[in-house]
């Protein structure tokens, strides 16, 4: 453990120069995101969830992977889209970030892509849709075009609070 709040390791410092422009990308109702590697701990299939009472809508529930309680939030109700019944293709990207973990109910995952920063654009300064506070930029593909997804920004404090509660997690 670094001995000052924020510093890395040499270790962690490399291993995150060698995870720099990488992105895990998956579909959510027809728009592709990506997720910064370095947050993303696993991917699993869609499994049941128990769902917490008074819960927002989108907090589906936990889960527990391998007896780790994990909170998970459907990524489509998220960004205001129809719901979808889960099939063999749903999946769990289950991230760490400010502190917690939480597993992100997607379509479907996609690959692990490289993106120079050359060809990444910063995020609509207004966009219209639910899902443009939480980007980080705009990453051209080829021809296609990625949202990126900024982890840090994808839980007010209120669901942060939520999300660690339910996970157990006592620090």
């Amino acid at each position: 453990m670094p001995e000052h709040e924020g510093e890395l390791t040499p270790e962690e410092e490399q291993n995150e120069d060698t995870m720099r422009g990488r992105f895990i990308t998956f579909a959510v109702d027809r728009e592709m995101y990506g997720i910064e590697i370095k947050y993303v701990t696993e991917i699993v299939g869609i499994q049941p969830i128990n769902s917490l009472p008074e819960a927002p809508e989108h907090i589906k529930g936990i889960i527990n992977l391998r007896g780790k309680i994990i909170p998970v939030v459907d990524m489509r109700l998220k960004f205001k889209k129809e719901p979808m019944e889960y099939n063999d293709r749903t999946c769990i990207i289950v991230i760490d970030t400010k502190d917690i973990s939480a597993g992100l109910i997607v379509d479907e995952v996609e690959e692990v892509i490289a993106i120079e920063d050359e060809n990444i654009s910063p995020p609509p300064k207004s966009g219209t849709g639910a899902s443009c506070r939480y980007l980080s930029g705009i990453g051209k593909v080829g021809k296609e075009v990625k949202l990126l997804l900024d982890c840090r920004a994808l839980f007010d404090d209120a669901e942060s609070d939520m999300l660690r509660d339910s996970a157990g997690d006592e620090e």
